[in-house]
Formats: C-alpha cells, sequence, structure tokens
C-alpha cells in the first residue's frame, strides 16, 4: 500500500535533469530519487529485517508451521 505523497519543487542543474530524464525517463523521475532518498531519511531496520525474514523460506515454513499447530491446540482447548 502506498503512502499519500506529498509534492515537492526542487531546482537540479539543468545537466542533471537532462541526464535523470534521459537515464530514467520522464514518468518514473520521482520514484528514483524517493528511492534514494528514503534509506538516509527514514529509520528503515525493522523494514529490512523484516524483508530478510520474509526472504527467509525455511524460516518462513518453520513459522507457519508453528502458527497451524498454536491454531490447532486452541481449537482442542476447552473454553
Amino acid at each position: 500500500m502506498r503512502m499519500p505523497c506529498k509534492k515537492m519543487t526542487i531546482s537540479l542543474d539543468e545537466a542533471v535533469y537532462e541526464g535523470l530524464y534521459r537515464t530514467i525517463g520522464k514518468r518514473r523521475i520521482s520514484k528514483f530519487i524517493e528511492d534514494l532518498l528514503r534509506p538516509h531519511v527514514m529509520d528503515t531496520l525493522l523494514d529490512d529485517g523484516y524483508r530478510a525474514m520474509a526472504a527467509d523460506k525455511v524460516r518462513e515454513s518453520e513459522a507457519m508451521e508453528w502458527c497451524n499447530a498454536l491454531a490447532g491446540d486452541m481449537a482442542d482447548a476447552t473454553r
């Protein structure tokens, strides 16, 4: 899910803008700049950690087994 965006006007050297336009493309410059800036202004360590855990297929499989076993235990519990 994408967060709400704010518009911002910045000034760039004309040669830098032309290089961005030529290399990145007109419709992708904002995303490119945001991706460059995000690690410098956001605390992404937690996000990076969650991404790394999700990419670990063995860990995810074990976590899913644990969740399913826990759900089974709860279904068997008397209330």
